[in-house]
Formats: structure tokens, sequence, C-alpha cells
């Protein structure tokens, strides 16, 4: 059976409760089978009730982040125990923003994996990708590999595991890896994880782009055979968003 392709989208710290609903009016309009895409947005966590209220039922919304522990007293944080409650059924993980700016660590990305996978009711989308000098000195693979063994650690379900492959030096630069770059990385990983889990969770899974993907490139990039969606980012805010889910959908044929 062929991969779902998924397009998400990541609003990151942008918006307000005026521009989400125009956001949502915008995509209540645009037209797609939603049995040949799946479609996630990940708001920030204040604008996923509202937003969720006034979208159509299959565009589905998830948290762009939660807590390494459970509930109790760690203020400012969110558990994914209250995530799963409130019925959003998926989490954002390891994104470079929060590797990079927040200084989240391989160990703090395991631990939140592990919250996440205690809630039956929860998917993950984990966040991989290299900075550019990683890139310029023939490291992409090795860095990916290593933010792959978190996750494998883990030993999460992976049937609720989706894999976002974004090269930092891509992302919001307005530079987004040539198709060819971009299906040579996705190939790998999914060969990585083929020899450290099994051929089935490697042909299974299903691994997205996310690096500056727009209306315009998204129709080239996911001809790519490994390419099985997209992580999108400023894109998400935009009419376009539109356009790159139709672009999934008609991959899926």
């Amino acid at each position: 059976m062929p991969r779902t392709p998924i397009v998400s989208g990541n609003f990151k710290s942008n918006g307000t409760v005026a521009s989400v609903n125009a956001i949502a009016e915008g995509l209540n309009g645009g037209e797609w089978n939603g049995e040949k895409v799946d479609v996630i947005l990940f708001p920030i966590a204040l604008h996923a009730h509202p937003l969720r209220s006034v979208l159509k039922p299959c565009v589905q919304i998830g948290l762009q982040n939660c807590s390494a522990s459970d509930c109790g007293a760690f203020t400012g944080e969110v558990a994914a125990s209250q995530v799963a409650d409130a019925g959003f059924p998926w989490v954002l993980n390891g994104h470079s923003e929060r590797r990079a700016i927040y200084k989240e660590t391989e160990e703090a990305l395991g631990a939140k994996i592990g919250q996440i996978m205690k809630q039956e009711k929860l998917g993950l989308m984990h966040c991989i990708g290299e900075q550019l000098e990683d890139r310029q000195t023939g490291k992409t693979m090795e860095v990916c590999a290593a933010q792959l063994d978190t996750l494998i650690a883990a030993q999460p379900d992976w049937s609720r595991t989706v894999v976002a492959y974004e090269p930092v030096w891509a992302i919001g630069t307005g530079v987004v890896a040539t198709p060819e770059q971009a299906q040579e990385t996705h190939a790998q990983c999914r060969a990585y994880l083929a020899e450290k889990v099994s051929a089935e969770v490697a042909a299974n899974m299903r691994i997205l782009y996310g690096g500056s993907a727009n209306g315009k490139n998204c129709v080239e990039l996911i001809t790519g055979a490994d390419i099985d969606g997209f992580l999108v980012g400023g894109a998400s805010l935009k009419p376009e968003f539109v356009d790159i889910i139709k672009a999934a959908e008609a991959s899926n044929q």
C-alpha cells in the first residue's frame, strides 16, 4: 500500500485569533480528498481550541511541543497526557528551533517521546536535520542518524510516528534543498531505519520534507520516491498552503 502523504503546517509563534480564523476560512474553502492526504496544523497552544472549532473535520490539530514530564509542579509546561485529554492527536518534537534556541538535548527529546507514547491516542512528528556546516562538511547523514537514534532508543509505537527531515539551513531562508538533495537524504534515513529497526517500519514510515517548502517548489519535491509530504513553515500561514495540500494529494494516485 502506498504511504498516505501528510501536509502539516507549523505556525510557530505567529498569528492572532483573527488571523488563524482567516487561515481556517481559506482551508475550509479548499477542496481535496481527505483519503488521499492527511492535513495537520500546529498552531500555538492558545489557538488550538478556537482553530479546531472552526475548521472542517478533515484538518487535524496538534501541539508544537509538550513537556518531558507528566502533570505536576512544572510551571509553564503542557503534559502529553493533557494534550491527549484535550483531544489533540499530534505533538511536534525536536524542531530545530527547540534544539538550537531552547537548547533541548537529545535526552530531553527522548523523554518527551516517552511521554507522548504513553498516550495511546497521540501521534508523534519527530524532527531531524543538519546545520549548514554539517551539509558543507559531508556530515548530513551522521547528524540525522544521531537524531534518529534518539527516536529509536525511545522505542516508540512506529505506527503513530512520523519523521520530518528539515535541513536547518533551508528553514525560513528561502533556500530549498534541491529535489535530488532532499530525496537522497530521505532515502538514506529510510535505509537507516531499515537497518536499525526493521524493513517493515522503514517501508511504512512517512518521512516529510521541511525547509522553505512552498506552493511553487512542492510539486517537484513531492516526486521523490521517499518524500511523503511536508512540514511547512511560513507558507502554512498563506493561501498557497492549499496548493501544497493539492500537490501532495495529486501524488497519491
